[in-house]
């Protein structure tokens, strides 16, 4: 059986980033690149986008432009991409959404067979934060203020894998909520640290420096060990709810119509570039792990995330938007 585990191991793709440098014959990429980020600027997505660009550029001789296309969680920068044929536009984005996206709308505005997995390139976990102001300092005081008057959790649109964690949450301890969505988990965020919405889980690299600036509270980690630079945080599966994890899993999703040689050498290319060791201290220092996989890999994943998040949503039923 494929677990989000057992695909994300920094070890896999090793292989492929062995094979760069590649024959000077290998005319692609002919042309400027495009990564496709279906999120607004300042999320997690966007902040690797950016990342990696240039050194991506360095590595394939010729330029990497980074563009955000947003809407719809996701589906309108997803949608660009499937229909791209030009084999040189790629999407960035939390390969869980895309997923959820493939099981939670029959109307997306592509088809899911129209995406295949080039790459994973990084996890980081969700942080349960709230405004500094709220009365809770951990998981068992924020649902019992929601017993009070329901919660207000924001996130970055329906369907998102940190609004299907947070309805995750609530199944498993009953806590009251109201969904409020945004258009990418920056938004999201920066309403709860202004104090319109109390609660959100957003991935670990955009949401940090709002922690470490004060303007954000911690009551749990979504990782099911601690984490070193938050070390003092207690996870969210030790506060009660077993073996919980959720995060953002960003990876490179390309038109299915690609070449499998062009695949090949991208996947090879973005995985030297995530492994190189100037990215990978960036990644930790931000919190988020290196971790990579092979194109048919990648493709499992997004299997694997769309079962297990269509299960949930199942499960929840009328309860996805809040059960107050």
């Amino acid at each position: 059986m494929t677990t989000r585990r057992s695909v994300l191991t920094t070890g896999l793709g090793a292989g492929l980033a062995a094979a760069l440098p590649l024959p000077a014959w290998a005319a692609w990429p002919d042309k400027v690149l495009k990564i496709i980020v279906p999120f607004p600027p300042g999320g997690t997505s966007d902040v690797i986008a950016r990342l990696i660009a240039k050194p991506l550029g360095e590595l394939l001789g010729q330029n990497v432009i980074v563009e955000n296309k947003t809407g719809a969680n996701g589906a309108i920068g997803a949608a660009a991409v499937a229909q791209a044929t030009d084999e040189h536009t790629m999407l960035l984005s939390d390969m869980s959404s895309l997923a959820i996206n493939a099981v939670m709308s029959k109307e997306l505005p592509y088809k899911p067979e129209q995406l295949s997995g080039a790459t994973l390139l990084a996890y980081s976990p969700h942080l349960l934060v709230t405004n500094p102001a709220f009365p809770a300092s951990n998981l068992k005081e924020m649902v019992a203020q929601s017993q009070k008057k329901s919660i207000a959790i924001a996130s970055s649109g329906v369907g998102s894998a940190n609004h299907l964690a947070a309805v995750e949450i609530a199944l498993a301890t009953g806590m009251k909520f109201v969904h409020v969505p945004f258009r990418g988990g920056a938004q999201s965020i920066a309403d709860v640290a202004a104090g319109n919405t109390q609660l959100v889980l957003n991935g670990m690299v955009a949401t940090l420096p709002l922690v470490q600036g004060g303007r954000l509270k911690v009551l749990g980690v979504s990782k099911r060990t601690r984490m070193a630079l938050i070390a003092d945080v207690p996870t969210i599966a030790e506060q009660g709810i077993k073996d919980f994890e959720s995060g953002t899993y960003q990876g490179i999703a390309v038109p299915s119509s690609m070449p499998k040689a062009t695949v090949d050498r991208l996947s090879a290319a973005l995985i030297q570039v995530i492994r190189s060791p100037e990215m990978r201290s960036r990644l930790v220092a931000a919190g988020a792990e290196v971790m990579t996989s092979t194109p048919q890999q990648t493709t499992a994943f997004l299997a694997a995330e769309g079962k297990r998040w269509g299960g949930l949503i199942q499960r929840a039923g009328a309860q996805l938007e809040g059960n107050s």
